[in-house]
């Protein structure tokens, strides 16, 4: 029993301390300005996990890692906190951290493989919304040998095999899941998808094979026309061997074509279009005018091997001239045109009322790139006789 005296000491104190408490502020209170952020050091309370746990800074925290990761207690108990642990952050969308939680929970080799199915799922799913459906499959694939029947597993693998687009092997997995979840309406759902889903890859494989070997045809009818007109082609070689020449000449012999590719015909890349054969078969090349006077070109996208030149120099230089030809020089009638052999530095003369197939059928003209070229010089310029002292000259 409290004597009279000490209870009127402790009263004492307490009127003291009261006093204190009038005049002092409490030093660790909560205020106005720092409530939230003292909450959010308490474990409780915390939002999210910090990148890095330090003790001074959140001794609460600390000391409850400490309890999760003690090394003494079993390797079943430490796995299922991980576990635990994994799934917060797997909440929080820190997909990564789950990630690796889970990873060190396996590592762990508890002996259960229940947890060990759970685990593997669980990681399957951080990896899957990672979008690395690669390693999210092959979790799923070690969950379902431990535990051929787990639905998730089964879901997450078929879900993988859709992403990866494995249509046929994604159905595997839904019949399988059926096999022991036969109402299950995910999987119903990804067995519906995943049809619909391969049906439509085989219609446009077929569609592409289809156009494939439309375009073979189209292909190997445009080269036999070339062959049996005789007309030489000059296609670059990406690797030539040591001490040879950087481009091959290729006539028109049965088995110079069979050789032939179709964009070693083209200049689609450069001009945007290549030799192609109409209904009636002719063939329609891409021509290059050079105007080396003036350092001017034109093209030709389409010009028909029955055309002759004069029917397009009439287009080019008829009502109106070019705005490059000051001199306005450059009429049909004053035109001449030439070809270039490049291997003797000869030009051919052509006439303008000579058809484009009667040229590329000369002996010694060469069909570069895909695309015949030609150079056209004003009759009678200074400029011609200057270019010409340069050369030789032939008619066809």
């Amino acid at each position: 029993m409290t004597s009279p005296q000490a209870q009127n000491d402790s009263d004492d104190d307490t009127d003291a301390f009261m006093d204190k408490f009038k005049t002092q502020r409490y030093k660790n209170a909560f205020s106005e300005g720092n409530w939230e952020e003292e909450f959010d050091k308490i474990p409780m309370f915390m939002k999210t996990a910090p990148e890095e746990i330090d003790p001074k800074e959140y001794p609460e925290l600390a000391c409850l890692q400490a309890i999760i990761h003690d090394e003494d207690r079993t390797p079943e108990e430490q796995a299922k906190a991980l576990k635990d642990e994994g799934n917060s952050f797997f909440k929080e969308k820190s997909y990564e951290k789950a990630i690796l939680c889970y990873t060190v929970a396996l590592k762990k080799k508890c002996g259960d493989q229940e947890l060990d199915t759970v685990l593997l799922t669980n990681r399957a799913a951080a990896h899957f919304h990672l979008g690395n459906m690669r390693s999210a499959f092959n979790d799923a694939v070690s969950a379902k040998k431990i535990k051929p029947d787990h639905l998730k597993a089964l879901i997450r693998g078929a879900q993988c095999c859709i992403e990866l687009r494995n249509f046929a092997e994604a159905l595997q997995w839904c019949d399988e899941g059926l096999k022991a979840h036969p109402t299950d309406k995910k999987l119903l759902e990804l067995r519906a998808k995943a049809d619909k889903l391969k049906r439509a890859a085989e219609r446009d494989a077929r569609k592409a094979k289809a156009k494939e070997k439309k375009l073979h045809g189209a292909k190997e009818a445009l080269l036999a026309a070339i062959k049996d007109r005789g007309i030489k082609l000059q296609q670059p070689v990406k690797s030539p061997p040591h001490g040879s020449d950087s481009e091959d000449e290729v006539d028109g012999s049965s088995a110079a074509i069979s050789q032939l590719s179709l964009d070693g015909l083209s200049s689609q890349e450069v001009t945007g279009a290549q030799v192609f054969l109409d209904e009636q078969g002719s063939l329609h090349w891409p021509v290059l005018f050079l105007y080396p006077e003036h350092q001017q070109s034109d093209f030709i996208s389409a010009f028909c091997e029955n055309n002759c030149f004069i029917d397009h120099l009439a287009v080019m230089f008829g009502e109106e001239l070019p705005p490059w030809d000051v001199d306005q020089k450059y009429h049909p009638q004053n035109l001449q045109l030439y070809f270039e052999d490049g291997q003797n530095e000869t030009l051919y003369q052509v006439h303008p009322e000579t058809p484009l197939l009667k040229v590329l059928q000369h002996k010694r003209f060469t069909v570069k790139g895909g695309t015949p070229s030609f150079i056209i010089l004003v009759n009678g310029s200074t400029f011609k006789k200057q270019f010409l002292t340069e050369k030789k000259v032939k008619g066809l």
